[in-house]
C-alpha cells in the first residue's frame, strides 16, 4: 500500500530510546549528525518483529533462507546483479567487516589506497591495524566529488599497495558513481593486482534519477577481487538490529574472511534477521516514499543555502549533505552550528576541518527549525 509523506512528517520523542543521536548533545541542540534517521521503520517491519517476539524463544539463530532469497532478489531487481546464495557472508554490521577485511587481506606495514574525504572508518581501519595510509584526494568536479585519478593511480602504484577502501556511493560527497568512474578504478586495481573493498550501506538511497552500479557487478575480474559490503540499517533505518552481509564471489577470499570471524565476530542479531528479511521482501513501497521525502529535504536545503557564505554541493545520494563552511569568518564550522543550536558532524572526522557534514532525514519540520537558527547565526557574523 501507498505510504504518505505524514509517516515522515511525524515528529518522534526519541529522548527516553537510549538513542546514541539525541543523547550526544543537551536538549536544546537539534542533532543532525550520524547517519540515523528519525523517523519510523516500515510497518511490514515491526509487525514482522513483533511476531517474533510473541513466539516467546530466543536461542540460537541460523540465517533463514527467506532472506538469502530475499537478499538475492533484491540485487537482482535493483541492479541486475545476479550472486549465488552461497558467496553471501551474513554479519551483525558493516563497520566489523571493514576492519576486519583490512586485517585479513593486508599485513603491517602494507599500504591502503583511499580516496577521501570519506567515512571515517575507511581510514581508521588501516590506521589501527597498523598498516599504510595512502589516502587521496577526491576533487571536486562539476559539482560532484571524484578521485583525482592521477594520484589515485600514483598511490595504488607504490609497491606496499594492496588493498583499496572505496565508499560507494560515497560517503560525504554524496556521488553515485558512474560506470566509466568504477570502470577506471577497476582498470587501475586490476593493474596493480589489489583487494578492493567497497563499503556500498548507501546504494539503496540514491535520490537522483540514476542506477548504483555495484562495484563487483562490473565484469568477472571486479567479481573475483571485491570485497562488497552492504546492509538494510541506512535505508530501513534499523541499525539498532545489527545486520549487514558481505558478497564475496572469489571462493579463496570468501573462505579466508570466514576462517578469520570465526570466534571473533557474533552473528547477528535474531531480530536483525528478521527485520532485513521484511525489509527487503515487504518494504518497497516504504523505501519510495522515504526517497521522494529525503529528496524534497535535499531540495529545500539547498535552496535554503544557496544564498548564504555555505556551499553544497549537488547531492546525488544518501541523506548526507557535505557543506562546505570555508568562508564563514569562523575557527572551527562544527562549533559555530553548535553555538547555533544545530549538531552537525565535524568535517574533521572525514578528513576536511573547513567542511561539516549534516543529517537531513528527519521530519521537515525539524529542518526548517534548524535551517533557522543556522541562517540567525549568519547574520551575527556575516
Amino acid at each position: 500500500m501507498d505510504v504518505s509523506s505524514s509517516v515522515f512528517d511525524r515528529v518522534i520523542d526519541r529522548s527516553e530510546m537510549s538513542s546514541d543521536k539525541w543523547a550526544k548533545y543537551p536538549e536544546q541542540v537539534i542533532p543532525m549528525w550520524v547517519a540515523d534517521m528519525d523517523f519510523d521503520a516500515p510497518e511490514c517491519i515491526k509487525t514482522a518483529l513483533k511476531d517474533r517476539v510473541e513466539q516467546g524463544v530466543f536461542g540460537y539463530t541460523h540465517t533463514p533462507n527467506a532472506l538469502v532469497l530475499a537478499i538475492q532478489n533484491h540485487l537482482n531487481a535493483r541492479y541486475a546483479w545476479s550472486i549465488s546464495g552461497n558467496h553471501l557472508v551474513h554479519l551483525p554490521g558493516l563497520v566489523c567487516a571493514l576492519h576486519l577485511s583490512v586485517q585479513i587481506f593486508s599485513e603491517k606495514g602494507d599500504g591502503i589506497v583511499v580516496p577521501g574525504p570519506v567515512y571515517y572508518h575507511l581510514t581508521k581501519a588501516p590506521e589501527l591495524a597498523g598498516r599504510e595510509l595512502h589516502k587521496i584526494d577526491m576533487i571536486l568536479q562539476d559539482d560532484r566529488w571524484l578521485p583525482d585519478m592521477q594520484a589515485f593511480e600514483a598511490a595504488c602504484a607504490k609497491q606496499n599497495s594492496k588493498m583499496v577502501l572505496l565508499c560507494n556511493p560515497h560517503n560525504p560527497g554524496g556521488t553515485v558513481f558512474r560506470r566509466e568512474e568504477l570502470l577506471a578504478i577497476h582498470s587501475i586495481a586490476e593493474k596493480y593486482d589489489l583487494v578492493v573493498v567497497s563499503d556500498e550501506i548507501h546504494c539503496d538511497l540514491i535520490l537522483d534519477d540514476l542506477p548504483h552500479i555495484p562495484f563487483a557487478s562490473l565484469n568477472e575480474d571486479a567479481a573475483q577481487r571485491t570485497i562488497t559490503l552492504m546492509a538494510p540499517s541506512k535505508t530501513f533505518n534499523i541499525a539498532g538490529l545489527g545486520y549487514a552481509f558481505a558478497v564475496i564471489e572469489n571462493a579463496k577470499l570468501r573462505q579466508r574472511f570466514k576462517q578469520a570471524r570465526a570466534g571473533l565476530v557474533a552473528s547477528p542479531n535474531m531480530l536483525g534477521l528478521i527485520a532485513a528479511t521484511s525489509a527487503y521482501e515487504d518494504g518497497q513501497q516504504w523505501h519510495q516514499s522515504l526517497l521522494e521525502y529525503l529528496r524534497q529535504n535535499r531540495d529545500y536545503l539547498s535552496q535554503r543555502l544557496a544564498d548564504t557564505p555555505l556551499k553544497m554541493n549537488h547531492l546525488e545520494g544518501t541523506y548526507l549533505a557535505w557543506i562546505d563552511a570555508s568562508d564563514l569568518p569562523v575557527e572551527d564550522p562544527y562549533e559555530f552550528f553548535l553555538s547555533a543550536g544545530v549538531g552537525v558532524s565535524s568535517g574533521k572526522d572525514f578528513g576536511n576541518a573547513s567542511f561539516v557534514r549534516l543529517n537531513f532525514g528527519c521530519p521537515m519540520s525539524l529542518l526548517q527549525q534548524a535551517l533557522d537558527r543556522i541562517e540567525a547565526a549568519l547574520a551575527k557574523v556575516v
